[in-house]
């Protein structure tokens, strides 16, 4: 008999307030100058709310510098988190750099590529049928 859900959607409710509350002590807390503009994309929670994986995209600096900044900070924003959550378990934080947005420029990119090379033999094709129509070879 499977396990009826007392309270439906509650980890994907506690997911967006541990984003929002991250996002907030993210900007007003931390002082780390490698953590530039940072845009928290997504939060994961595991089942049990033991962990949390925490997407992230930067508009300054390095992806690389700003994990391991974040990282860094991981354990004094937990802190802070189990100070403004009221659950039983804060998750440990793990952070990533979301590639999902360079990912879509560079899908983007081909796409626009790929329709101007057509474009290009649709026209190249045009000129030879029109001039075939004629009667010109």
């Amino acid at each position: 008999m499977p396990k009826k859900r007392s309270i439906p959607d509650r980890n994907l409710r506690i997911a967006d307030q541990i984003q929002r509350d991250l996002s907030a002590l993210i900007q007003r807390e931390i002082k780390d100058p490698r953590i530039g503009l940072v845009t928290l994309q997504s939060v994961a929670l595991t089942p049990d709310y033991a962990h949390a994986k925490i997407y992230f995209t930067t508009l300054t600096g390095d992806p690389d510098a700003t994990r391991e900044a974040l990282t860094e900070a991981a354990g004094y924003l937990r802190n802070l988190l189990f100070k403004r959550l009221h659950i039983h378990t804060v998750p440990t934080l793990h952070f990533h750099y979301d590639q999902s947005i360079e990912h879509a420029i560079q899908m983007s990119h081909l796409i626009d590529t790929a329709n101007a090379d057509r474009a290009k033999d649709d026209d190249g094709a045009d000129d030879e049928g029109t001039a075939d129509a004629r009667g010109d070879k």
